[in-house]
């Protein structure tokens, strides 16, 4: 089967991004073909063996040839762009248009799809329509949040979920809000969950003398973490005020690291400095082989979401042995249970607080982090749910 897959960001620094590339790969493996259309504001993007990558260049700090005159759009934030979907001039969205069209039918004239997969009900995955080519789409929450921002897009939406053969769902939250937003097309809403790539999240026993020399930092006895875009829904200021209060309680216990960049950083960054927390540090965008050695060093990975419509960075975190805290709210409540992480409420930073102290003193810590490991790998492995999406594409 020849799949072409559209998303709307880079393979790298979004949820979407990461799922469209681990599909890919899983794709690959059982000897399908894999053709990607995808945003890039670099050259300098890694390249997956045997998938065919079309970029469509967008301006930032590199000069590309026939690149557009202004950065990618998302829907809140990406560590390599703040552009958003409502910023867009008619004449940028225009360009944005045209420039993924021309892309997506030389694709198809050329690689001959039997499926097209977009990503999100938006955009690029209304072009799909236009080809004449099968096509299913994953709403990966955002794009809903889109949607209710404003009326701008919704054409686009609309007329992108009544043509699709399928509409993935990936989570429980997320399948309701699909079919609320969309009824007539609820029943071609199939729910069908992520998955992780197990060749780059898996636990690495790592020195924490590693973790010091790496980022030039004296941990202390334990080690908290967050990771992912530094947005509001995200709740990471919520994160910051439990850290206060647990310095508050708990002098001299732990060091947190927040592991991701985003439109709020430079608030959350003055909102910890307010506080004085000295031992927070804000590492930016890491890498997956970074990312792994944080997962499988820290004590607990903290993820306090206003609203996940799935949450794949905490599945990552059980994968690499790391006890997850996470909001009982959209995806998070679906995937963490009491065997291997801690639910709390939403916006709640007391109660978040305690949860992080009662984690990272679990008095069976240990076996809970392979515990963690064993139930994302059993449950949660793309490649063991790939039979059921080339069902979907064959529907």
């Amino acid at each position: 089967m020849k799949v072409l897959m559209i998303n709307h960001f880079p393979l790298v620094g979004s949820g979407s991004g990461t799922y469209t590339r681990n599909i890919a790969v899983n794709l690959i493996k059982k000897g399908h073909e894999v053709c990607i259309i995808f945003p890039e504001n670099t050259e300098h993007f890694d390249v997956e063996p045997g998938i065919e990558l079309i970029p469509v260049y967008f301006k930032n700090e590199e000069q590309i040839d026939g690149m557009l005159p202004f950065n990618f759009p998302c829907f809140t934030t990406h560590p390599r762009s703040t552009m958003t979907f409502y910023d867009l001039t008619d004449d940028e969205l225009d360009m944005y248009m045209s420039a993924f069209e021309k892309a997506v039918d030389g694709a198809v004239k050329n690689f001959k799809p039997d499926v097209i997969h977009g990503q999100h009900i938006w955009l690029l995955s209304w072009l799909a329509i236009k080809t004449g080519v099968p096509y299913v789409v994953t709403a990966h929450g955002t794009d809903l949040m889109g949607y209710k921002q404003g009326e701008r897009f919704r054409k686009y939406a609309n007329e992108t979920a009544e043509g699709a053969k399928k509409i993935i769902t990936i989570s429980d939250d997320n399948n309701e809000l699909v079919c609320e937003l969309f009824p007539t097309c609820a029943g071609k809403a199939y729910y069908m969950q992520n998955g992780y790539d197990t060749d780059r999240f898996y636990p690495e026993p790592v020195a924490r003398e590693k973790i010091e020399e790496m980022f030039d930092i004296k941990l202390r006895k334990k080690l908290v973490l967050f990771v992912g875009k530094l947005a509001n829904f995200k709740g990471v200021d919520v994160f910051i005020e439990a850290l206060n209060l647990y310095e508050k309680k708990h002098p001299g216990e732990i060091t947190s690291f927040i592991a991701g960049d985003g439109e709020l950083a430079t608030s959350l960054k003055k909102q910890a400095a307010d506080a004085n927390l000295d031992t927070l540090y804000f590492l930016g965008h890491l890498n997956s082989t970074q990312l792994r050695e944080l997962y499988s060093t820290a004590d607990v990975s903290v993820f306090p979401s206003r609203r996940e419509p799935f949450g794949l960075v905490a599945i990552e975190a059980l994968a690499c042995g790391s006890s997850v805290i996470a909001t009982n709210q959209g995806g998070l409540k679906d995937i963490i249970n009491d065997e291997v992480g801690t639910l709390v409420e939403v916006e709640n930073a007391e109660e978040l607080a305690d949860a992080i102290h009662k984690e990272i003193y679990h008095p069976d810590r240990k076996n809970r982090g392979k515990t963690a490991a064993k139930y994302a790998l059993e449950n949660y492995a793309q490649g063991s749910l790939m039979n059921t999406l080339i069902e979907i594409y064959k529907s």
